[in-house]
């Protein structure tokens, strides 16, 4: 019997046994810390080559904000065009964040032609202040026509440029802002860069009003941990699912998969960790201080994290790191996959967003002490999160709603849709203390003893930690976990920061309004608000139905899937929020609204038409060539002659074989009826006149459906058809085969 193009790749990849070589930097030639940030301009980069008014004119622009003049301007973009030449530049590129939801970048050469015939290397403080992509087929959401094709990039200082290098030379990549002609923000960067200054007025005020007059500028700090899948490049390029949506639209379950959880921290394969070590080299060459790298709970899923720093920075850092997943998996025969849910009743994966406050003294707001109930600063950040948190439940779910994370969220292994906090056994003990107004018991200060003399004793956290919360602090920052694995971290810090400055212009107005900053004042506005909001504190099991029923008991909001998590982005009271702060006009609101519904839907129907095509030139084809086998050897046994036992034989032999005939037969007429409908529904929405929400609900209660339903035939179907006939690699062959 002749082996499938499945089995023959199955066969290659177990056999295989290639090392796969570094390209550009090897192993031998990298070291640390020497060679971290090789390849970024960064600050001390800037400290050797810029004259001394020069870099401090910068210094000043990237920490205080500060306009930085045009002559300035023109030195630093000297000085970086000559360290990018020194490594192999020919190129540059502004290098933006669309709505896309990815990155995008224009390149251009520094060459200039001189009039006699040569040419000179030449880049300018304009060119590397402002740059004109053409913007007319970004996403804008009615913000500009097709036709008004001009756009700007504006160089954002706050993060630095780094080189892309490849074998044969390098590109200069400067991050930066994107705009229309109008001057409106068509890209997410923009408003995350507004809201910096948002959360740094607010904190400042509040601080000041505290009596910590020094105090001139709050900074956000973030780190995004990393979750992904690793599959064999083979296996990858054999699902056109895959390929086409970044998920498995079909796949039985395997005989093996999580439940034991043994991949949970296990031993890393080395085919697996030369990646790992290639990407890390990569990562490091760039400036991203990655640090943790490790096996996820599922099958072939692993997690790498970076320290934290500047939000901005981070963004940008975890953008360029979704890019090194991809080149580098690829360059080691593997694919890097980022979908938030890509092999069904498997774990999915996240991105736990890291978030702080941190002050230009390099106070962490978010740092309780030794004695947290004691810390002024510390209990009114807090206080103004939880307030901000539960004030603003429907910005925080609306910031990470998306076609992918709605198959993740609410799963045995993610926060739910319902957004709640976590604050641990102490602070919920001083906050409650707080509310009564009573002295907090003491907690902690024991250690762990093990039983064995020869290990030490383990110091005992505080408080444990809550794997199942969607808002966790976890010691001196907060952990958004609900983030998906594949997006930008913009939107979820942004508004992070937008509900934290709303909150503590809140506070501080209060306190004002009561007399000022005096110690009576302080606690009965910490006291009131802690009791008004308190409903969005829980310590439990988030992924509980109790949890669920109590949640709505509360009143908190659970916004299940994209659609409804959406509509609340312009709400007339988030519009008037987002204007009063200067981190969206109406207009800007409204188009990133439109853009995520329409990119919502045509996610869904992309993977509807791929479910349709590959069900009927596949799984179909596949299905009916066994079909056809099963029927061929009846006949055959029932074309046996001899005598009446010989008869009935072979009979009772042919019976079992017709009841397979029957279930393969009963299967794959569903499918095709399944099928049928799943067209029926998508010619009808398209055809259709619904509004962009309309349509997106539309797409999600009815579309997704219906592709269930084509997908639940199939997976029957690879359960009853001849492994030699199944066209598409196995859950047990992509997860487990490396």
């Amino acid at each position: 019997m002749m082996a499938s193009t499945r089995q023959e790749a199955v066969r290659t990849i177990s056999s295989s046994d290639i090392l796969w070589e570094l390209e550009g930097e090897g192993s031998s030639n990298f070291k640390l810390p020497e060679d971290f940030g090789k390849y970024v301009f960064n600050d001390r980069v800037q400290r050797q080559r810029l004259p001394g008014p020069v870099y401090k004119a910068l210094r000043r622009t990237i920490e205080t904000g500060a306009p930085l003049p045009g002559d300035v301007a023109d030195s630093v973009a000297s000085a970086m065009k000559d360290w990018a030449i020194e490594h192999g530049a020919t190129h540059y590129t502004h290098w933006f964040q669309p709505m896309t939801g990815a990155t995008a970048e224009k390149h251009d050469s520094f060459l200039k032609p001189t009039g006699d015939g040569g040419a000179i290397m030449e880049f300018t403080g304009a060119q590397l202040s402002q740059g004109e992509p053409d913007a007319s087929s970004f996403p804008s959401g009615g913000l500009r026509a097709t036709f008004e094709a001009r756009g700007y990039t504006a160089w954002d200082p706050t993060s630095p440029a780094f080189l892309r290098k490849t074998s044969d030379g390098a590109t200069l990549t400067i991050p930066t802002a994107f705009c229309s002609w109008t001057g409106a923000a068509l890209d997410k960067k923009t408003p995350l860069l507004r809201s910096n200054e948002a959360v740094s007025r607010a904190a400042v005020r509040l601080l000041n009003l505290i009596g910590e007059s020094e105090v001139q500028r709050v900074s956000p700090s973030a780190g995004a941990e990393q979750e992904y899948f690793l599959v064999d490049r083979q296996f990858y390029r054999m699902r056109p699912d895959l390929l086409a949506t970044g998920r498995t639209l079909f796949g039985a379950r395997p005989f093996k998969g999580q439940e034991f959880d043994d991949h949970y921290f296990g031993r890393i394969s080395q085919r697996v960790l030369r990646f790992m070590r290639d990407l890390e080299r990569e990562m490091w060459l760039l400036g991203i201080p990655i640090s943790t790298r490790h096996n996820e709970v599922a099958p072939s899923q692993f997690e790498l994290a970076p320290h934290y720093g500047g939000i901005s920075v981070a963004t940008d850092q975890n953008l360029l790191t979704m890019d090194l997943l991809a080149e580098v998996a690829e360059r080691h025969g593997l694919a890097a996959i980022l979908h938030e849910k890509p092999f069904a009743g498997l774990n999915g994966s996240g991105k736990h967003l890291n978030w702080s406050l941190s002050d230009d003294r390099g106070d962490n707001l978010l740092d309780p002490g030794d004695t947290p109930e004691d810390n002024l600063r510390f209990i009114l950040t807090l206080t103004a999160i939880i307030r901000g948190v539960d004030r603003h439940q429907d910005l925080l779910r609306a910031s990470i709603a998306s076609a992918g994370n709605d198959h993740r969220l609410g799963a045995n292994e993610a926060p739910p849709a319902i957004i709640s906090v976590f604050v641990g056994g102490q602070l919920e003990e001083i906050i409650n203390a707080i509310i009564e107004g009573r002295p907090a018991k003491a907690m902690g200060g024991e250690s762990i003893r093990l039983g064995v003399t020869s290990l030490p004793e383990i110091p005992r956290d505080i408080s444990d930690r809550n794997r199942t919360s969607p808002f966790a602090f976890t010691g001196n920052k907060f952990e958004f976990r609900a983030v998906g694995s594949h997006q930008s971290v913009a939107y979820p810090s942004l508004f992070l920061n937008l509900i934290t400055a709303e909150s503590m212009d809140y506070l501080a107005e209060r306190i004002e309004a009561l007399g000022g900053a005096t110690t009576e004042n302080i606690q009965n506005v910490v006291r009131e608000t802690l009791e008004q909001h308190s409903r969005i504190l829980f310590s439990g099991d988030n992924y509980s139905a109790e949890w669920r029923e109590e949640a709505h008991r509360r009143g908190l909001l659970n916004r299940r899937g994209t659609p409804e998590a959406l509509a609340d982005w312009t709400s007339e009271e988030n519009l008037a929020l987002y204007e009063r702060y200067g981190i969206f006009t109406r207009d800007e609101a409204l188009s990133r609204l439109s853009v995520q519904q329409e990119t919502y839907a045509m996610k869904v129907n992309v993977e509807a038409l791929a479910t349709r095509d590959i069900a009927m030139t596949m799984i179909l084809p596949a299905a009916m060539a066994h079909q056809k086998r099963l029927a061929d050897s009846i006949t055959s046994l029932e074309a046996v002659l001899g005598s009446d036992a010989q008869g009935r034989q072979t009979s009772e032999q042919s019976s079992a074989q017709r009841e397979v005939l029957t279930l393969c037969t009963r299967a794959i007429n569903d499918m095709k009826h399944a099928i049928d409908d799943l067209l029926a529904i998508q010619e009808e929405l398209e055809g259709s006149s619904l509004e962009e929400g309309e349509l997106a609900q539309a797409y999600r209660e009815r579309v997704l459906p219906a592709m269930d339903r084509v997908r639940d035939c199939s997976d029957l179907l690879e359960r009853l058809v001849d492994d030699d006939l199944w066209p598409l690699p196995k859950y047990r062959e992509m997860l487990f085969i490396h």
